[in-house]
């Protein structure tokens, strides 16, 4: 082989690899399978939150969340779930989407089809025990995905969902710092990432975000956006 046929095999493997980790890394990737990162480009904004339920935060976010008429998604860790199974089943209670988020929080494009379908399926069923609902909703840990993750997910029939834009609250910049960020990427249509508990510590501290969350509702009302159900973007 000369040396411009090894150039441009070089090259060639280069690019499928910077392909593959697009695809395992960047949450909306549509390379292992539809994902939704967003909602209608209008006036709308969807909140989320990862990694409860949480003892501390997620009581006090579901009471916000209840004061201000608000509905948001929440995506859950099995674990943290059959710990906690009466908060899984308030969040479902108060109409919040519970969704799947895997049994203890792993990063799933490390991980072959046996480990990937023992997550989904054990946080499956302890939403469908502890919150009572069926879960219809995915969403991988860090946004990390293989090709396993989409035959797992068919198989319960779920949606998967990335998100528009998060803004580091588990970093606990300070609740002012989170609302902050918020505001200055408001756009139409934005899946907003936010933490609720610690995906690697059940007892996490997420009160910074549970302290933001009043000014974040004020804020995104004052510009002009409603705060729609997540549950309005499944397509299944």
């Amino acid at each position: 082989m000369s040396a411009i046929e090894l150039g441009t095999a070089a090259a060639l493997g280069a690019a499928g690899l910077a392909t593959l980790a697009y695809g395992a890394y960047e949450p909306n990737s549509r390379l292992f399978g539809p994902v939704i990162g967003s909602g209608p480009r209008e006036r709308s904004v969807y909140l989320t939150f990862d990694d409860g339920p949480n003892e501390r935060a997620t009581p006090v976010i579901l009471e916000c969340l209840t004061r201000l008429d608000v509905t948001a998604a929440f995506f859950m860790v099995g674990t943290f779930v059959r710990r906690s199974p009466s908060l899984a089943a308030a969040a479902a209670a108060a109409g919040h989407l519970v969704g799947n988020h895997t049994d203890t929080h792993v990063k799933l494009h490390r991980h072959g089809p046996g480990r990937i379908g023992r997550e989904l399926a054990a946080a499956h069923e302890a939403v469908l025990e502890y919150a009572r609902v069926t879960p219809r909703a995915f969403r991988a840990p860090h946004g990390y995905r293989n090709p396993f993750v989409r035959r797992a997910t068919a198989r319960f029939g779920y949606d998967v969902f990335g998100w528009t834009f998060g803004v580091w609250d588990s970093a606990r910049p300070g609740a002012e710092e989170i609302r902050r960020r918020v505001r200055t990427q408001l756009r139409p249509g934005a899946i907003l990432l936010l933490h609720d508990g610690d995906g690697y510590d059940p007892t996490g501290d997420r009160m910074q975000t549970a302290a933001a969350l009043p000014g974040i509702i004020a804020d995104i009302r004052n510009a002009g956006y409603r705060i729609r159900p997540l549950a309005e973007l499944l397509t299944k």
